[in-house]
């Protein structure tokens, strides 16, 4: 008997409305009142917000100021500090915004995201490819794959959160436009047989999980531990990989995204040829919109023998 895939189920269920959600739904409720205001009135909301997540915290934005410092060692201390209040503020701004994917129309989507460089993924169907598309961890990075799924057949993949009613409303939210979110459990082996069934999805390479695979690349200003593995699902799956960049515009309230050139596949021959070239990517996408990247995560867990663990 075949395993069947492994995605969130979309559904709802009466279990939802269990007392141990309530504050839950008051929460999504909270969301989705902010979701359905203009966003020249709900941005300054979040900046004061904002205000208040730089007071409480500590933790992720120590987190953050190891990470800023590592990887770019020639920004003065009060630069760090300029850019860590800005990563906030633009947190704040889009996580308040994002319900807006769920209960507002695709017109908005298309509105508010402005997509450039879409002739590379026309000319990769053209030739009958799927599209491996190259995003780390940045604050829009929902807002590029729904508007991307709008005109593109796309899956994706997350890991669950323990509150189920969360994990309902968010991957309700991520699957609006019909591409099914898969399991972390699913494996590389599902999203292999969507490339297969001509569905594009995005892989996240700049995640740290751990040293078994890994291989050391530079990586801005210091070196990343990367697993290489993009370079033969997208030849078992005959897809073309493009890295895709995000920014949220405050000044016009509106999300520029752009898809940039594919990854010759001559590039990613070889573990240690792909991890750079995966590195440098996640690099041009850091890059362009440097206060947008989730620079809480602990991208730089794993370190190279003999150097001290920077968390």
């Amino acid at each position: 008997m075949s395993r069947k895939p492994k995605y969130f189920d979309r559904s709802f269920h009466a279990s939802l409305l269990h007392p141990k959600y309530w504050l839950t739904w008051v929460g999504i409720l909270i969301l989705v009142i902010f979701g359905l205001m203009p966003a020249w009135f709900r941005d300054p909301i979040a900046r004061l917000l904002a205000k208040l997540v730089m007071k409480v915290a500590k933790k992720p934005l120590s987190v953050a100021r190891v990470n800023l410092t590592t990887c770019f060692p020639e920004k003065s201390a009060a630069e760090i500090d300029a850019l860590i209040i800005d990563n906030v503020e633009n947190f704040v701004m889009i996580l308040l915004a994002q319900s807006e994917l769920m209960v507002r129309s695709k017109a908005n989507i298309r509105d508010r995201v402005r997509l450039h460089g879409f002739e590379h993924v026309i000319q990769a169907r053209e030739a009958g490819q799927p599209v491996i598309f190259i995003m780390p961890h940045v604050w829009g990075i929902e807002y590029a794959g729904l508007r991307l799924n709008l005109d593109l057949p796309m899956v994706s993949m997350a890991k669950a959160h323990r509150n189920g009613l969360f994990n309902w409303f968010n991957n309700r939210m991520r699957s609006s436009q019909g591409g099914n979110i898969y399991m972390r459990e699913a494996g590389i082996r599902a999203l292999l047989s969507e490339l297969k069934h001509d569905n594009s999805f995005f892989y996240l390479p700049d995640e740290d999980l751990g040293p078994d695979k890994s291989v050391f690349a530079p990586f801005l200003g210091t070196v990343k531990a990367t697993i290489p593995v993009v370079g033969r699902l997208a030849q078992a799956g005959n897809a073309q990989v493009m890295p895709v960049k995000i920014g949220y515009d405050q000044k016009n309230y509106r999300f520029e995204l752009t898809v940039m050139p594919a990854i010759s596949a001559d590039e990613m021959q070889g573990k240690e040829n792909e991890a750079i070239a995966l590195n440098r990517a996640v690099e041009q996408v850091i890059l362009a919109y440097p206060e947008q990247y989730m620079w809480f995560l602990k991208v730089l867990k794993t370190r190279p023998e003999g150097e001290p663990l920077l968390y």
